[in-house]
């Protein structure tokens, strides 16, 4: 039977096993909802030893910056398929221009990942380069009702985004069809400013919009100032052609309008 081990079964890599579980796949995996531990060597290497794939989507160490996977246990995933599930901020501010997976990487705030990810891609891995990760309970819509969105006054300033299901339907087209190794962007059709985001949540919600404010104004943590400090768009062409890949929800608009229809249907038969 196909197995599949995944490294950090958080947001994205949950939607990820949900898939390969639903493909009839053995799935193992570390993390506060996987069923093994991290810390215990023997165990996980155990695991991993009959896997067909490895995937990780473990962020760099908080401390050294270096990659966790491949600090512990990368002696043992040398010759499996290998994905890693990294950030299109490696690719620094871009100032509103396209960026695609030639475009070189480290120069923006995301030092570390821009090392993990080098590392990855010097493993043999695919790397998948995510923008805004949004989807059911992680959305703008989520943000607007609980008083937390921000529309700010910054013209020009753009972002990628991608829907989890759309990560999810990425990575296992990559391992359908065993890919070629490299770096892969999974993003929607569409970049667009934040505010755009926010006013279609406030629509599709019915209330009114916050108002526009200054950087100043808005009082941001240093994290959400860092993100509006970067402009750019992200290209997924490479995806599309390479993997056979075409995003369900190709804007924002397809992903909160089905977000919204899924929570009214849970609504309703709640």
């Amino acid at each position: 039977m196909a197995h599949l081990f995944i490294f950090g079964l958080g947001y994205s890599a949950k939607r990820i096993a949900e898939q390969a579980k639903a493909e009839g796949w053995t799935v193992s995996a570390t993390g506060s909802d996987g069923d093994l531990d991290f810390a215990d060597r023997e165990v996980t290497a155990r695991a991993i030893h009959p896997a067909d794939w490895v995937l990780s989507s473990v962020p760099p160490d908080r401390e050294t910056g270096s990659d966790p996977v491949l600090q512990t246990y990368g002696n043992l995933v040398g010759e499996k398929w290998l994905g890693y599930l990294s950030s299109t901020g490696v690719y620094g501010d871009q100032k509103g221009a396209w960026v695609d997976e030639s475009a070189p990487i480290g120069a923006g705030r995301r030092t570390a990942r821009a090392a993990c990810d080098a590392a990855w891609l010097e493993r043999g891995a695919r790397v998948f380069r995510l923008p805004g990760i949004y989807g059911p309970g992680r959305a703008a819509l989520d943000r607007v009702r609980s008083g937390k969105a921000h529309r700010i006054d910054l013209p020009g300033q753009v972002f990628s985004r991608v829907h989890v299901e759309d990560i999810a339907s990425g990575v296992m087209a990559a391992i359908k069809s065993d890919a070629p190794t490299g770096a892969y962007n999974l993003g929607d059709d569409l970049p667009t400013s934040q505010n755009s985001v926010i006013e279609e949540a406030c629509r599709l919600l019915d209330v009114e919009p916050p108002p526009l404010q200054t950087l100043e104004e808005a009082d941001l943590s240093p994290m959400a100032r860092g993100f509006y400090a970067e402009n750019r768009r992200v290209a997924n062409g490479k995806a599309k052609r390479v993997l056979g890949w075409t995003p369900r929800y190709p804007t924002y608009r397809e992903g909160l309008g089905a977000i919204r229809a899924l929570e009214r249907r849970g609504a309703a038969e709640g």
